[in-house]
């Protein structure tokens, strides 16, 4: 089979044949029809001392199962995070993260949803907004803001801002059904929100914290880091909360679980709709990577091997 590897910090990534795994205990081996590209396995390729397995989203056919596995079969549909190589023809996935597709989407489309809408779902959920609360979510554009937008739409609050890097990315945003979309560099970020998802982190965690209202909330799922003031939180009785997904899918099943079918019920219904911003050959790896580290991608960026 073939898959996607580098051997030093930074790249270049190449392709290169490797045998076909063989699914261990409790694991599914999964023939890859999508891989998702996300913005912390191209910053660990890109950060990270030694090189490491390109793994991720991904979303295929069972070809064969590990002893013990219990809720598949060859033949079914699933996507599921892998921790090993994923950018590849063949991945293995362990049985806990997998989840079964429906008839009704393609493999594209659970790749884009699946991963990043429970991410956005679950941020809102920590955020917790009220009827009538504004919610802003920055890197709207991203293939978890995107659904952030929507999810956020879809709940109901009373008024939702995106937030982007590039003026040009605001009619994508608009049209996700943000009422207003500003930029990072902004002077004023507007009225302030109650709630604020964000991806980003870094510098930004500065003028996102002004953005919030007194007892607004900031949810950090973002693997960009950064440092905030306790002041900054004193003075208008702020919180930041911190959020990451595959602690719910480890510790909280159940829940986990939950998220997953109220996500394909909305997907089903409409109320979200996942955008793909390209589909790339497993040899053209490095433009896909490329594509998330330029901030030029309008939704999600896709493998197809």
């Amino acid at each position: 089979m073939r898959r996607v590897r580098y051997d030093s910090a930074g790249g270049p990534l190449f392709l290169e044949e490797a045998p076909v795994p063989e699914p261990g205990p409790g694991e599914l081996l999964v023939r890859c029809e999508a891989v998702g590209v996300t913005l912390p396995i191209v910053r660990k390729v890109t950060e990270a001392a030694e090189p490491i397995a390109l793994g991720g989203e991904l979303a295929g056919e069972v070809v064969a199962v590990g002893e013990g596995v219990r809720r598949f079969r060859p033949g079914e549909r699933v996507t599921g995070l892998c921790f090993g190589h994923g950018y590849a023809d063949f991945a293995l996935l362990h049985e806990a993260m997998a989840s079964p597709v429906p008839d009704e989407a393609s493999a594209v489309d659970a790749v884009a949803l699946v991963r990043s809408g429970l991410v956005a779902f679950g941020a809102l959920e920590a955020a917790r907004p009220a009827p009538g609360e504004a919610v802003l979510v920055t890197a709207a554009a991203s293939g978890v803001g995107h659904l952030a937008v929507q999810l956020a739409r879809a709940r109901g609050v009373g008024r939702v801002v995106g937030a982007v890097s590039d003026p040009a990315k605001a009619g994508f945003v608009r049209a996700l059904g943000a009422d207003d979309c500003i930029q990072y560099t902004d002077d004023s970020w507007g009225d302030p929100v109650d709630c604020i998802l964000d991806a980003v982190g870094g510098d930004l965690l500065t003028p996102a914290l002004a953005a919030l209202a007194p007892h607004g909330r900031l949810v950090a799922y973002s693997s960009g880091g950064g440092t905030i003031q306790a002041y900054d939180l004193l003075v208008g009785a702020k919180s930041v909360i911190g959020f990451q997904m595959a602690l719910i899918a480890r510790g909280r099943p159940e829940l986990y679980e939950q998220w997953r079918r109220e996500l394909w019920r909305l997907f089903t219904e409409g109320a979200v709709t996942p955008a793909v911003h390209g589909e790339f050959a497993l040899e053209d790896a490095a433009k896909a990577h490329e594509a998330i580290e330029t901030r030029a991608n309008l939704g999600k960026v896709v493998l197809r091997p």
